[in-house]
């Protein structure tokens, strides 16, 4: 299996080229084109109750699309919002998505609902994070560009911009500042990220997208 991640970072996507026994999971949706030469099965998301989970609390469509071809063949993947996406190689370790960022992985990455708890959910990210794990490529994307934070300690990070994070990190709600600045400085709840491990974020935040849209209509 090739890949390339193109057109990075305002309208990335996946340009990815099957061989005969290669297979693809992707996030439903996500296909913009397909060779004549690969086929398409939809399957649950790690399992029914999972399925259940990514659908309910976990802002993911239940079923996710495996490609697969007998000769060779082409599968080009997007994001439904402009914006970057990266690849990581999972080696047996474990990566925490945030809702609606997962796009594609390889047949060895397995997908899980794990419970995010209700810091996140204060921090309007629900109450389930996807879990993936296993081993072969991942494939994750942004609203805007993606950047990396290795945190050693603790890091605070305005709520919307947490795309993923490794399992060694927690996450906390807070303030960024004190009750007068929690009011008056426009920032609300922040998301204290505590421990060690690597965060990806995103540049942008759909909540602050809506603000300056909402602002321009009334």
């Amino acid at each position: 299996m090739q890949t390339e991640i193109r057109n990075r970072p305002a309208f990335a996507n996946i340009r990815v080229l099957l061989e005969s026994g290669d297979s693809l999971i992707a996030e439903s949706d996500a296909m913009a084109s397909m060779s004549s030469t690969v086929a398409m099965k939809a399957q649950l998301a790690g399992g029914f109750f999972n399925a259940v989970i990514r659908r309910l609390f976990g802002q993911e469509s239940m079923f996710v699309n495996e490609f697969s071809t007998y000769g060779t063949g082409e599968v080009v993947l997007t994001q439904p919002f402009p914006g970057d996406m990266e690849c990581i190689e999972l080696n047996g370790n474990t990566i925490l998505l945030q809702p609606g960022a997962f796009v594609a992985c390889e047949s060895g990455v397995k997908l899980s609902a794990g419970w995010a708890g209700f810091a996140s959910f204060f921090g309007k990210e629900g109450l389930f994070r996807l879990k993936a794990s296993g081993t072969g490529k991942l494939w994750f994307g942004a609203y805007g560009g993606i950047f990396t934070r290795d945190v050693s300690e603790e890091l605070t990070i305005d709520t919307g911009h947490l795309v993923a994070y490794e399992p060694t990190l927690k996450l906390k709600m807070g303030m960024a500042g004190g009750f007068f600045s929690f009011i008056f400085g426009g920032e609300g709840f922040v998301s204290k990220v505590r421990g060690q491990g690597r965060v990806y974020l995103q540049s942008r935040s759909m909540d602050g997208l809506a603000a300056w849209t909402n602002s321009h209509l009334y």
